[in-house]
């Protein structure tokens, strides 16, 4: 469906961010990408989502493919009509409009209001809370709610595929769990196919089929989501899980960063 080819991105002109970046995603499929902090993930959505144009930043090498065709060049808005929606980090709503009208404006790209009124009702399927809040303004929802909102916006626009930005960030764990869930039956049952960038290393293996790992603007390690879960490096430096009894100091760590065993 959706697949990045060696990809380099520049910003103003000098600043290296991503080095020759390949990934794909699979139609119908959850694909994760974790990173720390730096690493580029947000980076690698906005080249996706020709986004980065507005930040002084281009894509200089590699091509990005949507069912085989370039998208790299395109303009934001004529991605979004070609079927990829971003759903920022920080959960990105419009405060002074309702729940409704929100999703109203998610699918700008509609003209047929039979459609739109189709699409709201299945966001409130899936998102019940939302429907409960629909004529409230959503800066006055909670943080789940308005997570839950920038998701049901982002269908509205009747995607291809959705990239995920940060999902968990800022809520507490038991709605993060819940949105994860609402990820998991809206792939299962709209097939709909998940880009997910998270920090959450446990969470988004437990739902994803693949996954890459990011460093530096590079992919360090790919494999199947359990595979990926598996790796005893993924397992210490991003899972938090040692052998019972092994302790770690600030040198074992820096001969980590050296050692890079995943790379070899």
């Amino acid at each position: 469906m959706l697949s990045l080819n060696n990809i380099e991105v520049i910003y103003d002109g000098v600043i290296l961010v991503l080095k020759g970046v390949s990934l794909e995603v699979r139609e119908g499929g959850i694909t994760t990408l974790l990173g720390a902090n730096g690493a580029g993930k947000t980076t690698t959505l906005k080249a996706v989502s020709g986004l980065l144009r507005t930040e002084r930043g281009q894509v200089t090498k590699g091509s990005i493919e949507l069912g085989g065709q370039r998208i790299d060049h395109l303009a934001p808005y004529e991605v979004v009509r070609r079927g990829v929606v971003q759903v920022f980090e920080g959960r990105r709503v419009f405060e002074h409009l309702t729940t409704e009208e929100n999703l109203i404006a998610g699918a700008h790209i509609q003209s047929d209001r039979k459609l739109v009124a189709t699409g709201i009702e299945r966001v409130f399927q899936y998102f019940p809370r939302l429907k409960e809040r629909r004529l409230v303004q959503a800066g006055y929802l909670s943080g789940g709610e308005q997570q839950m909102l920038v998701i049901g916006r982002a269908l509205m626009a009747d995607p291809r595929v959705v990239l995920l930005d940060e999902p968990s960030l800022g809520l507490a764990p038991m709605l993060v769990e819940e949105i994860f869930k609402i990820v998991q039956r809206l792939n299962r049952e709209q097939k709909l196919t998940v880009l997910l960038v998270e920090q959450n290393a446990t969470l988004a293996l437990g739902i994803a089929e693949h996954g890459y790992v990011m460093e530096n603007g590079r992919i360090v390690l790919e494999g199947a989501g359990d595979a990926v879960r598996a790796n005893a490096d993924i397992k210490e430096f991003y899972l938090g899980l040692t052998e019972v009894g092994a302790r770690k100091s600030y040198r074992d760590v820096k001969h980590y960063k050296r050692r890079k065993r995943w790379l070899s």
